[in-house]
């Protein structure tokens, strides 16, 4: 098992000279969206079309996002210099509502790095990091700088979201657009604090 996690750390560590800083990859985004394009090489409509949604997602919870005055407190007093690297696609609708909030944590914190990569450009590190065998995304994988520890995983989605799927691929077999739409309402209800409370207790691991 321990040499597994060696490996893992190594695919991490290997992955974050081709992150991109988060400001980087949203003009990316942005970039793409205009252009009609998304990332990866099937460039289909309905990817395109998610991209674009993305885009203008993305745009609002950087607006509207406020991290709670408890949360910026806690986040103050984080001394382990960590790495936050996430495996996502422009296309990727839970990824639209996590990274802004990922983002305003690792501002906050000042002791996190943010390092986005592309899923499809890292498929052997996305297979190391599968969900129920998955490769599901985002993915978020927190590495300690200093020991070069994975010290937790998150994702795809924040926990009261991911009992809403499971529930639903119960009953349905499979998840419908209905219900992608349905969950895009509860991500906007809920304004990012299942995210962020996610986020905290996966700090506290530390």
């Amino acid at each position: 098992m321990e040499v597994i996690e060696k490996d893992r750390s190594a695919l991490v560590v290997e992955a974050l000279s081709k992150g991109k800083e988060y400001q980087e990859y949203r003009e990316m985004v942005h970039r793409l969206a205009e252009e009609g394009k998304t990332t990866g090489l099937d460039q289909s409509e309905v990817r395109i079309n998610f991209t674009q949604l993305n885009d203008r997602r993305m745009h609002r919870w950087e607006k509207t996002f406020k991290l709670p005055e408890n949360a910026r407190e806690q986040l103050s007093k984080l001394d382990s210099k960590l790495v936050f690297l996430v495996l996502t696609e422009s296309w990727c609708g839970d990824a639209a509502a996590s990274l802004p909030i990922m983002d305003k944590i690792a501002k906050e914190a000042k002791s996190i790095d943010l390092k986005i990569v592309l899923r499809d450009e890292n498929l052997e590190l996305m297979d190391a990091f599968l969900t129920n065998g998955s490769r599901s995304i985002p993915k978020l994988i927190v590495l300690n700088k200093k020991k070069g520890q994975i010290v937790g995983e998150w994702g795809p989605r924040p926990s009261v979201a991911t009992e809403m799927v499971e529930t639903f691929k119960k009953e349905h077999g499979k998840l419908t657009d209905g219900f992608k739409q349905e969950l895009q309402v509860w991500y906007n209800k809920d304004k990012g604090q299942n995210i962020l409370g996610d986020m905290l207790q996966l700090l506290a691991l530390e």
